[in-house]
């Protein structure tokens, strides 16, 4: 019994040791970054809440802006200030430059052929160069932005019908409906699914279920000795759904190549002549990769932002007003918005800005993963730390933003902040090497979205609400969505 007891003692006194040690960072010779103490087994989760993004911000303000954590059993490194983004996504790219993948992207083995996945060699710059000379060139967009503005035609249509019969829209369901058919008809130069009804209902549940799926927590992914076993399916469910997107394309690429040489000038017939002439480097399965990636990327992140531009503008009336008077001088009322006028409407572009500044699509941007240990502003990150940039806090840095959580387009009018990477306090798109290469696309599907709605009517919030009543809470996941639907009475300009 004394031994049991003098043990006892010896164990306790050797952890009250360690804690000490931990909380006033002594003995540690790796130098780790400050961070919480962690827990044992689950290390830091219990921190991470239902809101994870805002929960890092509150923790950065303690820690501060290059922060450890420990995940479960895996690490974390938590960036959260301009200065610091910029050291990991830029000066040190190539450090940071690999991803940290989640469990449910290795279905189909997707992260393998995926340019969003892929480790930055051979493979992935292959990729890039296909995206960046070829698909996401000025000249490649330009060709089919008649099918696009074809696409915000309907929307507004749809919009019209709903006037006439005192409907109220989902802003945000609209969009994504008209997203997926503005990437669609680039890609296949046809629609996915129809926007008066949900036929098409398929593949936009399709899309719709990779994403929830994808945002949700997985233990796997915070503990990798769970990977065979797939303890919440997330995995399995995900085969599935890549499984039946695959099929899609598969059968949308047969079809293409049974026309007899038709072309159509899209981003299908661009593939499909780089595969045919490098078969090595680009075949089929790269091709399906690309289409997925394209539309889970560019869908979620233009509808959702619409929808927080379209809440922020009802919340701020006097916003909407300035809005409105521009667009009535520059194209006149009820005109569509058309690509080519987006740079004659700097008003409507800074609305664009403020709204990727507050709410950053992705929060977290696509997290990384280091494959060496790295030294970063005096501090040791171990080997296969996950990166996470919180992109959601320094766009709302008090330090570098005046007024940081008011919506306030107007601070871009005299400014040379833009969102190509180059300005690091604000980064919804990324930066470095690893930016988003659809950046081109998505900013010009936004502005001509919103601007086309804002042109053609005036908006009524659902059973009368004031827009103080506007309710602004977060849903976190892949991309950062309002928890409650965005529902508004389209009321037709006369």
């Amino acid at each position: 019994m004394e031994f049991v007891i003098f043990a006892l003692g010896l164990f306790l006194s050797y952890a009250l040791i360690r804690v000490t040690l931990t909380v006033f960072g002594i003995g540690n010779p790796k130098n780790l970054p400050p961070g919480p103490t962690p827990l044992p087994i689950i290390g830091n989760l219990h921190l991470l809440g239902d809101q994870p993004h805002q929960s890092l911000d509150k923790l950065a303000k303690i820690y501060g802006p290059v922060m450890f954590l420990k995940l479960g059993s895996t690490t974390a490194l938590v960036i959260s200030s301009a200065a610091a983004a910029k050291e990991v996504l830029q000066k040190q790219d190539l450090a940071f430059s690999s991803r940290h993948i989640p469990d449910t992207l290795t279905a189909h083995n997707h992260s393998s052929y995926s340019v969003v996945w892929l480790p930055v060699a051979t493979q992935w710059r292959t990729l890039r160069r296909i995206l960046n000379t070829n698909i996401f060139t000025s000249h490649s967009l330009d060709t089919n932005q008649h099918l696009r503005s074809q696409k915000v035609q309907e929307l507004v249509a749809y919009c019209h019908k709903a006037s006439q019969s005192g409907d109220s829209v989902d802003i945000g369901r609209a969009a994504f409906r008209t997203t997926l058919n503005l990437l669609s008809n680039t890609i296949f130069s046809k629609d996915l699914t129809d926007p008066y009804e949900d036929s098409g209902k398929e593949f936009k549940e399709l899309v719709g279920n990779i994403m929830v799926e994808g945002g949700k927590p997985n233990l796997v992914d915070f503990f990798p000795v769970l990977k065979k076993i797939d303890p919440q399916g997330t995995r399995k469910r995900m085969t599935h759904y890549f499984g039946r997107a695959f099929e899609m394309f598969e059968t949308l690429i047969e079809e293409r190549l049974g026309m007899n040489g038709s072309r159509h000038d899209d981003v299908l017939d661009v593939c499909l002549k780089i595969s045919q002439e490098n078969p090595d480097e680009f075949n089929r399965t790269h091709i399906k990769s690309i289409f997925l990636d394209l539309f889970v990327a560019g869908t979620d992140t233009t509808s959702n932002s619409l929808e927080w531009a379209m809440t922020e503008l009802l919340r701020n009336p006097h916003i909407m007003t300035k809005a409105k008077k521009e667009l009535e001088e520059i194209i006149g009322k009820q005109k569509i918005v058309e690509e080519t006028d987006i740079s004659s409407l700097p008003y409507l572009c800074c609305i664009v800005k403020e709204t990727l500044r507050i709410h950053t699509p992705a929060p977290f941007l696509i997290p990384r993963k280091i494959e060496t240990e790295v030294k970063l502003n005096g501090y040791i990150v171990p080997k296969g730390t996950q990166v996470i940039v919180n992109a959601w806090t320094i766009g709302r840095d008090s330090t570098l933003w005046d007024e940081s959580l008011k919506f306030k387009p107007e601070r871009f009018l005299n400014s040379s902040v833009d969102i190509w990477g180059r300005d690091f306090e604000l980064i919804p798109f990324g930066a470095g090497r690893r930016i988003c290469p659809g950046l081109s696309l998505a900013i010009r599907m936004l502005p001509v979205m919103l601007g086309s709605l804002i042109n053609n009517f005036d908006w009524n919030l659902d059973g009368g609400l004031g827009h103080e009543e506007l309710d602004m809470n977060e849903k976190f996941g892949i991309t950062l969505q309002k928890a409650n639907p965005l529902c508004i009475v389209p009321i037709s300009i006369k």
